[in-house]
């Protein structure tokens, strides 16, 4: 849940995560994202954590920056009703 930080004309270009919705679910993600790198079962997932690494994100930024996308894969995986494919 990013949090949006706004007044009058600015708006902040960086906003920090807020922790509202599930702790579990929140959770699960993030240890889905550690096993999936450290393991290399996920090769996108595993390209695009080694990308965010090497614009300078810090370990855990890149890593939340993976849980997004696991989140944006599952949501069209949800809204296609199609299977998974790693190609």
């Amino acid at each position: 849940d990013p949090s949006v930080f706004s007044s009058g004309k600015f708006v902040a270009t960086q906003n920090k995560i807020t922790k509202h919705g599930s702790r579990r679910l929140r959770t699960a993600l993030y240890q889905a994202v550690r096993c999936g790198i450290r393991s290399n079962r996920n090769k996108k997932l595993r390209a695009y954590y080694d990308k965010k690494r090497a614009e300078g994100k810090l370990f855990k930024v890149a890593i939340i920056a993976c849980v997004n996308k696991l989140i944006h894969w599952i949501f069209a995986i949800l809204t296609t009703k199609e299977a998974f494919r790693l190609e």
